[in-house]
């Protein structure tokens, strides 16, 4: 997660997407579509909806780009070349479960999704640090922590509590639109509002598609 600039205004508006798992190249499952209505609104989501959908164009996810927008979690997607298996595989992905279905049942939030978030986030690694100083299994930014009244966002379940409500307070911002709410939790809100949908960035996109990927592997 970004720091997004003011992100204090927005948390006060909330209150009123891939990897595979084993990839041969570096290839992702999930799509993301985009729509225009009649009144020239344009509408993201994860399967063709309309008749008129069109396949959103995105950057490749190749292993450089990878180790380039997501260095905190990459070492848990990359390969081994001596066994041929996801290093993702040694990760305990229920460790946490609990945790978040504790909390996405406060919050009214799906579990799959927020489980998703962490894994694209963090590898499910609690002490991951960014470049950047995001922290924790949802990689909040100080000043977000502090807006959400995160004491300490190394411990999993106060990281969870805080990344949960305020991937709550994105859906709720946008009409629970999945896509752009992940697009702001990356990007920051007022990215989105002022791209008038997913930015532009390499980042956001491919995050974007990251997520739903994984969304869509715990759903099934």
């Amino acid at each position: 997660m970004k720091q997004a600039a003011g992100t204090y205004p927005y948390l006060l508006i909330a209150v009123t997407i891939v990897f595979m798992t084993v990839f041969s190249p570096l290839l992702l499952r999930a799509e993301i579509f985009k729509y225009v209505d009649k009144d020239g609104t344009i509408h993201y989501t994860n399967t063709p909806t309309y008749a008129h959908s069109e396949t959103v164009s995105l950057p490749p996810l190749t292993e450089a780009n990878f180790r380039k927008y997501f260095p905190v979690n990459a070492i848990f997607y990359g390969r081994s070349r001596s066994k041929g298996l996801s290093r993702m595989a040694k990760v305990n992905q229920a460790a946490y479960d609990c945790n978040i279905r504790q909390i996405c049942g406060q919050y009214g939030l799906d579990c799959n999704l927020v489980k998703a978030v962490i894994r694209a986030e963090s590898g499910f690694n609690p002490s991951a640090v960014s470049p950047k100083g995001a922290m924790g299994l949802m990689q909040l930014m100080p000043g977000t922590s502090r807006d959400l009244g995160v004491c300490d966002p190394l411990n999993p379940s106060e990281n969870i509590e805080g990344g949960a409500r305020y991937l709550k307070m994105m859906l709720d911002l946008f009409g629970n639109n999945m896509s752009l709410a992940l697009a702001a939790y990356n990007a920051g809100p007022q990215a989105v509002m002022t791209w008038g949908g997913i930015p532009p960035f390499d980042e956001t996109q491919l995050y974007v598609k990251r997520v739903m990927d994984f969304y869509d592997q715990y759903r099934y």
